[in-house]
Formats: C-alpha cells, structure tokens, sequence
C-alpha cells in the first residue's frame, strides 16, 4: 500500500518541490498540501495521511503548535518536521511535541524520502547532526537521582534495551548485542513504548536521556 504524505509549507516553490520528489516514488502518494499550521491539522483530520511533513515557521500557527494539535486529536498520523534552520529549540520541542521525525530542508532527497518510510512504519528518524546536538544538550545537564517513577514499570531487560535503543543501536544490533532473536528485541520495544504512553523510539530515546538512565557517551550507564 501507498504511504500517504500531506505536505504542510508556507512556501509554495517548496511544495511543488517537494511533491515532485515524492510524485516519483512508487510506493508514496501525495494526499493533499496545506499552505500554514491551520491548513495543515484541518487536511489532515479530512484527509488521514499516514505522515505529515511539517514546516517549523508558518503564519497563523507554526509547525511545532500544529504538531502538538494535530497529534492529540487524530491518531495513526505521524510526523516528520521540516526546517532550514538546525537549531537546538526546535528540536526539543518538535520532539516533545510529538514529531517522529526531524529532517533539514537542504538534506538530499534520499534522506528525505527515508525519513517519510522509517516513520511511517512505526519507527522514528533524526538527521544524524540533530542527534548530536540532543545528546550534547542532555550532557550538560545534570543527572537525575535515582530512578525516575515511569521506569519502575520496565523489567530489568526492557531497561537494558532502552539503554541501547539510547545508544544509537537498530533492532537487529540490539538483538546482536544481547544474544537472541530481533523478534524478541522488537516484542520488548512495543512492550517499552506501551508502558510508558510513548509513540516511538525517538520519545524513548530522549526519556532514557531526561531521566538519567542513560548518560550521552555511556549507553550502559544506570
């Protein structure tokens, strides 16, 4: 089946660019554009796209407020927020708006085009500079005492592949890592994610990080 994409941009140059892109693809169909935030949660209410791609700068109500929106009403829909601009704050709060992914609109299609496929499996995707500037920022943080409340419900396993889902690592080198079946490792992130109300790897992630699980540098860390 064909991954339904809404395109959310102020811009209409980058629409047609980026609907031409997508257009090409067999496995992705455009399902409707909307020109501001607004525009963007009533499309996609009408529409039910499989992923948003959402600008970060729009008039009448930004991408971040619209994510937010959107996310709380309309289940199944994810999305992958888009930005000219690699800055720290919109990624903490694309990320805890609900985004599943993060995407720089100078990065190549490809990126792109894998972004919108990754998330709309269930996964999430952050551009490799955007990860690296999230785990600085929770570096200087200081670590949290002892463990946070909304942990206590993981098992000792489901907290050790948490770490490792923090340290960078796919389904399939966890699964390496631990000696069993990535069958096993995919059961305990859909366990992970169910106990703590999360939507996606990307929330775990930066849970393991704002909670102290984990330290940036020391996924074993506990």
């Amino acid at each position: 089946m064909s991954i339904r994409v809404l395109i959310a941009d102020d811009e209409k140059l980058m629409r047609s660019g980026l609907r031409a892109i997508l257009a090409a693809e067999p496995d992705i169909e455009v399902a409707g554009e909307a020109g501001d935030g607004l525009e963007a949660i009533a499309s996609a209410e009408r529409l039910r796209p499989d992923v948003v791609l959402m600008d970060v700068r729009m008039p009448n109500l930004d991408g971040l407020a619209a994510t937010e929106r959107l996310l709380a009403r309309a289940e199944g829909v994810r999305v992958v927020m888009l930005t000219t601009f690699d800055l720290d704050e919109y990624v903490y709060e694309a990320l805890r708006a609900g985004a599943s992914g993060f995407v720089l609109k100078d990065a190549p299609a490809d990126q792109l085009l894998t972004a919108i496929r990754v998330v709309a499996q269930g996964e999430a995707l952050l551009a490799p500079s955007i990860t690296r500037r999230l785990i600085a920022e929770y570096a200087r943080r200081p670590r949290a005492a002892g463990r946070p409340d909304q942990l206590r419900e993981l098992t000792e396993r489901e907290l050790e592949v948490m770490r490792l889902m923090a340290g960078g690592l796919s389904n399939a080198e966890i699964a390496e890592h631990l000696i069993v079946g990535e069958a096993t490792i995919k059961t305990h992130v859909s366990r992970i994610l169910a106990k703590l109300g999360l939507r996606d790897r990307t929330q775990a992630v930066v849970l393991a990080y704002e909670s102290g699980l984990v330290q940036p540098g020391n996924p074993d860390a506990n």
